[in-house]
């Protein structure tokens, strides 16, 4: 099927469009929406603005909007309107969404579905939090963590690039502190600079690290593709 694919830059809407591509699917468009505030219970907020490079660096399409509040209603009309415009530019079937665990989120994008008469394609529903971590290093997935929200996690994660010997760590202290190994909950969120689906590996050139003691976030402020770094 052709599809288009909710695209927040992080592990996930990235692991979720190489499984769709690996199931024979294409993908015509990424779409974006860019929260009002980090405040937003159904967006990703972190280095959001840097999935123009990622969308760049896949050759693929990239819808961009905008929202203007944090009402969950308001971001749902204004993904609802994305998704249409996708599906009457790109002849689209289906929608790739990247969630693993939160229902609120799926049932929020098969009303969508349902409404606009399209199939939705969730790869990544129900996986196994272990096995998914070690599947996209096996596969090649580069990807640093840019915020944390949880004990157990400090600022000495903030930008870190994820290896076997960091998951390692985290599956001891996902236990001992009892959040989610996958993030899901929203404990941390990602930012991937290369894997399978990239032409052009990225490259952070400038950041700015935040942490209050027990939040903190990695703000990229300027990336580019490698072969394209000023």
């Amino acid at each position: 099927m052709k599809l288009a694919a909710f695209f927040s830059g992080g592990k996930d809407s990235c692991y979720a469009i190489y499984k769709a591509k690996k199931l024979g699917h294409t993908i015509e468009a990424l779409i974006t929406i860019i929260p009002y505030s980090d405040e937003s219970n159904l967006l990703h907020y972190d280095n959001i603005t840097k999935t123009k490079v990622q969308s760049e660096s896949m050759n693929i399409s990239h819808i961009i909007g905008k929202s203007v509040s944090t009402k969950t209603t308001d971001e749902i009309s204004l993904l609802h309107k994305l998704i249409s415009e996708a599906k009457n530019n790109f002849q689209i079937d289906g929608i790739v969404h990247g969630g693993i665990l939160s229902e609120f989120q799926k049932s929020k994008f098969e009303s969508i579905c349902d409404d606009l008469k399209l199939k939705l394609i969730s790869p990544l529903w129900h996986e196994n939090a272990s096995v998914y971590m070690k599947n996209l290093l096996d596969d090649n997935f580069e990807f640093i963590i840019c915020s944390v929200t949880t004990n157990g996690l400090d600022d000495r994660w903030l930008g870190k690039k994820i290896t076997y010997t960091d998951l390692e760590i985290l599956e001891k202290l996902s236990k001992k502190f009892q959040f989610n190994l996958n993030f899901e909950g929203g404990e941390a969120e990602t930012f991937v600079l290369n894997c399978p689906l990239f032409n052009n590996p990225l490259k952070i050139i400038e950041f700015k690290k935040k942490w209050d003691g027990y939040r903190g976030r990695f703000e990229i402020v300027d990336i580019g593709l490698v072969n394209n770094v000023r």
